[in-house]
């Protein structure tokens, strides 16, 4: 079924309703290689970064509100390991470009109000100000295109709701000589090592930074919350 540029596909399998949106226009495939990466890597990926990430991934939520009931996006939620952590009034839609790390992430949405969402982060397939939230945990640092994918998140957000960042960052001016050589092969099949937030935040002026604390790693992983501002308000 097409609706508004993009394909729906329903199916239930045994979980919540599911939602699979596809947009035409998905950078992601600029690097096949990153997608058949973490196909491969998915089995394994919950026993390498789990337990090292798990405090970090819980301090970084408690920013999540959990007084009034809203509409979350999980952007590039991967296997899910924020899921048992969520408070269970919002309504998230779960958005990953792999459905390998879909297919892992679903059964840790039991007791949540989960829609399962296959597409590209840097492409976001919903309207403008759809959600009150968004979580962008260690998808950032992952993407080709880490201003296009704040963007996107940023344009599906309401004024005046928050984005909620978790990954590992250079500071401005950081030389960092041995993540920036290792950059060109990890860019390729895991992640970037050369983002640095404020590079990105500063390419999208209706952000503000309203937190940003250091959770791990000496710092390399901060924590950092964002505010739409209201539309009346000057970038």
């Amino acid at each position: 079924m097409q609706i508004g540029g993009y394909t729906l596909y329903l199916a239930t399998q045994n979980f919540h309703y599911t939602r699979i949106m596809v947009n035409a226009d998905q950078p992601y495939r600029e690097n096949p290689l990153l997608r058949l990466s973490y196909s491969l890597i998915a089995p394994f990926y919950d026993l390498a970064i789990s337990r090292p990430l798990l405090y970090a991934r819980t301090q970084s939520l408690r920013a999540l509100p959990a007084g009034e009931a809203g509409k979350v996006l999980l952007s590039g939620v991967g296997t899910g390991l924020d899921l048992p952590l969520l408070p269970g009034l919002h309504h998230y839609t779960a958005l990953d470009f792999n459905s390998a790390m879909l297919s892992r992430a679903k059964p840790r949405g039991t007791g949540l109000q989960v829609d399962w969402v296959l597409g590209d982060s840097m492409a976001l397939p919903f309207a403008d100000a759809h959600f009150n939230h968004a979580v962008l945990h260690l998808i950032l640092a992952v993407v080709p295109q880490p201003v296009r994918c704040l963007s996107e998140a940023a344009r599906v957000l309401k004024p005046g709701g928050t984005i909620i960042v978790f990954d590992k960052f250079l500071h401005p001016h950081q030389r960092a000589w041995l993540r920036r050589a290792l950059n060109p092969l990890s860019c390729r099949v895991a992640t970037r090592m050369d983002v640095v937030f404020e590079d990105v935040l500063c390419e999208v002026p209706q952000l503000q930074a309203v937190s940003d604390v250091p959770l791990l790693a000496g710092g390399w992983f901060r924590g950092i919350v964002l505010r739409k501002k209201p539309e009346n308000e000057s970038p």
